[in-house]
């Protein structure tokens, strides 16, 4: 059932349509504009208590400058910039991932993944928009880690209680750089250290936080969980491999196919995504906004 906040009370308009678009996460919001929701206050209640429901909200033929698209996002929070992908020059914290024909497939975006969850303080969520997008390919995909995590077995549960991982952003983005570069970015941003299963700060949720930026578990090795060396190498990292291929189940994603000016709102805290990458030698531009977040706990 979708769930919505009716202000037909202060306003005199229908609440937000969402409508599911899988059993377990995503859902499509019609005939709404999201320039005028980035100015309205009820409005953007509205879709806040939908992105808690659903976690990834798609919207399609949006007319939205990037000044309104700043402004949507900002009513999350904060905006972050990244040090690898460039911004907009006149929107701070508008990241923008532009492939052209000639472009090279990165393998940066085809991973599942939670942005930025190196920081030690990972992203809340994101507003992304196409711009402009092959007329075929190009997908992106979104998992929804709560599920995720409650469907694993219970002493699966058991044994991840209280376990924490490290997430590297010199391992992924800065492993092609040259030594001295890689060993700046790693200067600026330290691995970062987080519970292999976070709570959601407004829901509540368990949610498996382990994805492609996660390298190891760092408290894995104690009397109850190492005997011998095997029990620890490889059985952490065994561990680690299994449950970061929770988010490749399809029971638990949504798949969307992009097109000019469609918009997708996430939840980086409960969700992983993954850009598909079978588009080459063709024009894909995105634009992201990704939102400041608080330390998992």
């Amino acid at each position: 059932m979708t769930a919505t906040v009716d202000s037909r009370s202060v306003h005199s308009r229908t609440a937000m349509d969402a409508r599911p678009l899988t059993c377990s996460i995503g859902a499509e919001v019609l005939d709404v504009a999201l320039a005028e929701v980035a100015h309205d206050e009820i409005r953007f209640a509205e879709l806040r208590a939908l992105l808690l429901e659903h976690k990834v909200l798609f919207f399609r033929d949006q007319d939205i400058t990037r000044g309104d698209h700043v402004a949507l996002a900002e009513r999350f929070g904060s905006l972050e910039d990244h040090p690898v992908v460039g911004s907009d020059p006149d929107h701070p914290g508008l990241v923008r991932i532009y492939k052209d024909v000639d472009s090279p497939p990165e393998r940066f975006e085809n991973a599942y993944h939670c942005d930025a969850t190196w920081r030690e303080n990972p992203p809340m969520g994101a507003v992304l928009r196409c711009v402009e997008g092959p007329a075929v390919g190009g997908d992106t995909m979104w998992v929804n880690m709560a599920l995720a995590y409650e469907r694993l077995p219970e002493h699966v549960k058991e044994r991840i209680a209280g376990l924490r991982a490290r997430h590297s952003i010199e391992s992924t983005f800065g492993a092609r750089m040259p030594i001295g570069e890689r060993l700046a970015l790693r200067e600026r941003f330290p691995d970062a250290e987080h519970p292999v299963v976070r709570t959601h700060p407004e829901t509540g949720e368990k949610i498996l936080f382990v994805n492609s930026f996660t390298t190891h578990i760092t408290n894995f090795h104690t009397a109850e969980n190492v005997r011998c060396g095997i029990d620890y190498a490889p059985g952490a990292g065994e561990l680690l491999r299994y449950l970061q291929s929770q988010a490749t189940i399809p029971e638990y994603q949504v798949r969307w196919r992009w097109t000019p000016n469609s918009i997708a709102i996430w939840d980086n805290r409960s969700t992983q995504h993954y850009a598909v990458q079978d588009y080459r030698h063709a024009v894909r531009k995105m634009e992201r906004a990704g939102i400041v977040g608080d330390r998992p706990f």
